[in-house]
């Protein structure tokens, strides 16, 4: 028998990995960029060359199985973060009273909005379901070029979401490599740009009205309507649960 010297340090047993996110990161390592728990959800960001094979490990490996992806959309993180809504001198007027018209859609594109520190433009979020587990995980891909984002497709291991992306290609201009019918789905053949991108303008570039005297409907830039906002584009901490458990703790 062999005898452990006096002056060693006992060894720690590591802790296996309890949550969905340690799991996940502890299975996928390098594969993905992080793996983190916030409110309670599950958020895995993954780089573009290995969207498909952690999407494919999530589906097939039965400590995940998310046999559904009941969702994928797009998101514009121009101006991620930054606030146009002025908080100490406003008016006391007017629909867009404490706006500083800064914000994406009302500014001139030489002081257009820029993406945040650390953040890539556009990126493709995918909301995904394991019935058998009964849990939800969501995944999410920055295009790594704000010019042409592209981001591989999911349709080859969840056909379903063929419409899903067409919709984040239409609205956000995210390109889906490998889709088999890439093309618009809800704005017009001739639509020009992508209405959800942050830096589209609010009213739109033209508006369309009937012409009596030439007998057709013709389309011209917009004059009838003025930019407004209605909420603040702001990222704020919901405090109502943090409330009701110190009120419960002071019971």
């Amino acid at each position: 028998m062999t005898d452990t010297p006096a002056n060693s340090a006992p060894v720690e047993a590591t802790a296996a990995p309890t949550t969905l996110a340690q799991r996940i990161a502890a299975r996928l390592g390098a594969q993905v960029i992080s793996a983190d728990e916030s409110r309670g959800e599950t958020v895995v960001d993954v780089l573009p060359e290995n969207w498909l094979a952690v999407a494919q490990a999530l589906r097939d490996e039965a400590d995940f199985h998310f046999e559904q992806c009941i969702d994928v959309c797009g998101v514009d993180y121009l101006s991620y973060g930054q606030a146009e809504w002025d908080t100490t001198d406003v008016s006391w007027t007017g629909f867009s009273r404490g706006v500083e018209g800064e914000g994406p859609g009302r500014f001139k594109w030489s002081n257009r909005p820029l993406v945040g520190a650390g953040h890539r433009r556009f990126a493709a979020v995918a909301q995904l379901l394991s019935i058998k587990n009964n849990q939800r995980v969501r995944i999410r891909c920055h295009a790594a070029d704000d010019a042409l984002p592209v981001v591989p497709s999911l349709t080859g291991i969840w056909p379903g979401v063929n419409w899903f992306e067409r919709e984040a290609f239409d609205l956000f201009g995210i390109v889906f490599d490998g889709h088999p019918d890439l093309r618009r789905i809800l704005t017009d053949y001739g639509f020009v740009g992508h209405p959800f991108r942050k830096d589209f303008p609010l009213i739109g570039n033209v508006e369309v009205r009937y012409d009596e005297a030439l007998g057709r409907v013709i389309y011209e830039p917009v004059t009838s309507v003025e930019p407004r906002v209605g909420v603040p584009r702001v990222v704020r901490d919901d405090s109502r649960y943090d409330q009701a458990q110190a009120e419960s703790a002071a019971k």
